[in-house]
């Protein structure tokens, strides 16, 4: 369960941070916007709980729950159409990723 969960946030969280450094920085700074930054920060912190998952199980699972809520905010603000497919592609590993971080902790904690 752990490495599934590993593999889900880090790749996701560092495609998807990369990808938008890289559009950043091609749009230039004169076009950035609060969503751009908002979902950049929330993108950071997602690859952030993922590196973390080595040390804190639980915090990571907590943080990525937490990430995958921030993403419904923001795409209900900021997203036009079809909010819940956005949800879906967007939200739904991290918080896939954050539930198999939490169950993985919890085996480990009963077992002990």
């Amino acid at each position: 369960m752990r490495r599934t969960a590993r593999v889900i946030g880090l790749l996701l969280a560092g495609g998807f941070l990369i990808t938008l450094i890289i559009e950043g920085v091609a749009e230039g700074s004169e076009a950035i916007e609060l969503g751009g930054i908002l979902l950049t920060v929330l993108t950071a912190v997602a690859l952030a709980s993922s590196i973390l998952s080595w040390w804190w199980e639980w915090l990571a699972g907590i943080l990525l729950v937490m990430v995958a809520a921030g993403l419904g905010a923001h795409i209900a603000v900021y997203a036009g159409r079809n909010h819940f497919f956005a949800w879906l592609t967007m939200g739904l590993p991290y918080l896939a990723a954050g539930g198999l971080f939490l169950a993985s902790w919890r085996l480990v904690r009963k077992t002990a």
